[in-house]
């Protein structure tokens, strides 16, 4: 390896190791993907979409908004573009489920791993039954939690829907 080669590799080694150890799983979850995309921290809070666009600098529809729900008993991610809110009845009907409710801190935390606001949609102790809200594909780069309320991704909808083996609907 060239030394310029391996002082590269050692700013990158630098630099993935100062990430969160959440952001650092979703980063390796992105590369075990296949991924190119790379986890950013941001200086300030992107926990709500608004706050992430604010911090990135676009829309607030290109923001993922990684929410979980419980379907007939079990969680399930809805991957929702952030000026759009879940129409409960939509999103059971995407689930084909009998009943459905929002999942509260300790089971979003079990179901994922992380906590509300850094939920991301990759790098789950299991896999989730997911659904991805077809009004993201109006953008070509959205931008997804990765773990903590201050780290994200780039992404576009076809990656992210390959990246999460989500079935796209209509949510909002």
């Amino acid at each position: 390896m060239s030394s310029e080669r391996a002082r590269l590799a050692g700013m990158e080694r630098r630099e993935q190791q100062a990430l969160h150890r959440n952001a650092w799983r979703v980063q390796e979850a992105l590369e075990a993907a296949g991924s190119t995309a790379q986890v950013l921290e941001v200086q300030s809070s992107a926990r709500t979409a608004e706050e992430a666009a604010q911090s990135l600098g676009v829309e607030v529809g290109q923001i993922v908004k990684s929410l979980v729900f419980v379907a007939d008993g079990e969680p399930v991610l809805l991957l929702v573009a952030g000026d759009h809110r879940v129409d409960p009845d939509r999103a059971s009907r995407a689930l084909d489920a009998n009943s459905i409710k929002r999942a509260d801190v300790d089971v979003v935390r079990e179901a994922t791993g992380f906590p509300i606001g850094g939920v991301a949609p990759v790098g789950h102790p299991r896999p989730m039954r997911t659904i991805v809200d077809e009004s993201l594909e109006r953008f070509e780069v959205i931008w997804a939690a990765a773990g903590t309320p201050n780290a994200v991704f780039p992404t576009s909808f076809a990656e992210l829907t390959t990246l999460t083996r989500g079935a796209i609907a209509e949510l909002g």
